[in-house]
C-alpha cells in the first residue's frame, strides 16, 4: 500500500474514533415509550405507581400476570378492584364479559387507558372523543378533578401530547364525573378554553367502573413532576382500601423481561459500544480483506506414462523364466503391428510385392527387408532361442524403425 492510502486509513480511523467518544460522552438520550410496566423505571413507566401503592395500600395489592379471563376463571371466589393502566385496552368479548359479570356481583373494574373497544364503550353507553391542542395552546393542557375537597386551584398541568381523549355525549344521571381536562391558551395570559370530561364512574350491578382516559397520570413522569402526585392521588382515593386490589401486569405495551441477548447489549452504553467497535472493525476487515487476490494454483502432477515400465516388467518375468521363444513372438507381432500401423501393410502375404512396397515405404532396400523377414522366420522355426539370438532380432528391428525415421 502506498503512502497515500496509509493516509487516508489514518484519517478515516481518527474521525471514527473521535466521533466515538463525542457519542460515549453525550447524554443518555431518554426513553419516551408508553410502557406502564411495573418494573420500568422510564418516564412513562409505572414503577413509582406501584412503589406508591404498596405504601398507600399495604398488604393489599396483589400482581396479576396472566390475562383477566385466566385469573377470573381459576380464582372464582376473589373480590375487590381489578386495576388497568395502559395507553391501550383491548380486551376481546370473552375476557370483557368475564370482568363485566365478576364486576356484576360487587366488584370494581378501574381502566386508565386513552383508548377504549367499542363493546365496552357500548355497553356503558359512552363514546369518546378527541381534543386538540391550538397552535396557540401547543401541548398546554389542564387536569382537574370534580370533587372539591380533591381539588386544586390552578388544577395540575402536562405539556407532552398535542391531544387527550375524552368522554362526550352521556347521561348525566348515570355517570359520575371525577375529572375534567382543558386547554390553556398562553397567547391570552393562560385562558382556559373548552372544558371535557375525561374521569368518570358508573355503577354496574352491584359494582362500579371507573374510567380514565389520562393513563400518564399513573405514570413516573407526571407523579414526580411538581405537585402532580396529588391528582394521582385523588385518583387513587376512590378505590376501597379495605379489599384487594389486583394490579393487572398483562395488558401492557411494554415488556416486563427482555428476553433478547441484544438487548442487553444495546442497552447498556459499554457493551453497546463495544458491540458497535466489533462490527466496524469486522467492515474494515471485509474491505481490505475483501480485495481481489491470486488464489494459489494447485501443483498437479500428471499422470505417468506405465506403459514402458509395464513392458519391461513383463518382459523381465519372460526373460527370468527362459521363455526367449514367447518374448520373441511377442516382440514380432509388435513389430508387425508396427508395420500395419505405420506403412498400412497387409503382413499376412509376404511375398515380393509385400518386400518392394515395404522397402519403398520404409527407406530401406528389398534385399534389407527379406534379411530381416528371413531372421524372423529362421527364429519361429526354431524351438529354442538363445540369448545370442534374442538379442540379434531385437537389434535387427530396432536397426529398421531408426532407418526408416530417418535417424
Amino acid at each position: 500500500m502506498d503512502k497515500k492510502g496509509l493516509k487516508y486509513i489514518v484519517i478515516a480511523v481518527a474521525t471514527v474514533a473521535l466521533l466515538m467518544v463525542m457519542q460515549y460522552n453525550s447524554p443518555k438520550e431518554i426513553n419516551w415509550t408508553n410502557s406502564y410496566v411495573a418494573k420500568h423505571k422510564i418516564p412513562y413507566g409505572t414503577f413509582v405507581l406501584n412503589d406508591v401503592m404498596e405504601h398507600l395500600f399495604e398488604n393489599k395489592i396483589q400482581d396479576v400476570h396472566i390475562p383477566p379471563f385466566e385469573f377470573l376463571q381459576a380464582n372464582e371466589d376473589v373480590s375487590g378492584t381489578y386495576f388497568f393502566v395502559n395507553n391501550t385496552i383491548n380486551f376481546g368479548e370473552s375476557e370483557l364479559f368475564s370482568l363485566l359479570d365478576w364486576v356484576d356481583k360487587g366488584n370494581t373494574l378501574f381502566i386508565a387507558s386513552e383508548n377504549y373497544e367499542e363493546q365496552l364503550l357500548d355497553t356503558l353507553k359512552l363514546n369518546t372523543a378527541t381534543l386538540f391542542s391550538g397552535l396557540e395552546n401547543i401541548r398546554s393542557h389542564k387536569h382537574r378533578l370534580v370533587n372539591p375537597q380533591l381539588a386544586s386551584k390552578d388544577g395540575y398541568f402536562f405539556n407532552k401530547e398535542d391531544h387527550v381523549t375524552y368522554f362526550q355525549d352521556f347521561k348525566t344521571d348515570t355517570m359520575t364525573i371525577l375529572g375534567t381536562v382543558t386547554n390553556i391558551d398562553k397567547s391570552k395570559t393562560e385562558v382556559e378554553t373548552e372544558q371535557v370530561n375525561n374521569v368518570v364512574k358508573t355503577s354496574f350491578g352491584k359494582g362500579e367502573i371507573i374510567l380514565s382516559t389520562f393513563p400518564k397520570a399513573f405514570t413516573n413522569y407526571f407523579i414526580l413532576k411538581d405537585n402532580n402526585k396529588q391528582y394521582t392521588a385523588g385518583l387513587l382515593s376512590y378505590l376501597d382500601d379495605s379489599r384487594t386490589i389486583y394490579m393487572d401486569n398483562h395488558h401492557k405495551s411494554g415488556k416486563a423481561v427482555y428476553t433478547s441477548p441484544m438487548y442487553v447489549f444495546l442497552n447498556t452504553k459499554e457493551f453497546k459500544w463495544a458491540y458497535y467497535l466489533a462490527l466496524i472493525g469486522v467492515v474494515i476487515y471485509v474491505f481490505f480483506e475483501g480485495k481481489r487476490k491470486q488464489r494459489a494454483i494447485p501443483i498437479i502432477i500428471p499422470l505417468k506414462n506405465q506403459t514402458l515400465a509395464f513392458t519391461r516388467t513383463i518382459a523381465d518375468m519372460y526373460f527370468e523364466k527362459g521363455e526367449r521363444k514367447q518374448i520373441a513372438a511377442h516382440k514380432t507381432a509388435h513389430f508387425l503391428e508396427y508395420i500395419r500401423s505405420n506403412f498400412y501393410l497387409n503382413t499376412f502375404n509376404k511375398d515380393d510385392e509385400f518386400y518392394e512396397n515395404l522397402a519403398a515405404r520404409s527407406n530401406h532396400s528389398k534385399e534389407e527387408v527379406k534379411t530381416l523377414f528371413s531372421l524372423i522366420e529362421q527364429l519361429e522355426a526354431k524351438d529354442i532361442l538363445t540369448d545370442t539370438e534374442l538379442q540379434k532380432l531385437n537389434t535387427a528391428i530396432e536397426k529398421f524403425k531408426k532407418k526408416s525415421h530417418g535417424k
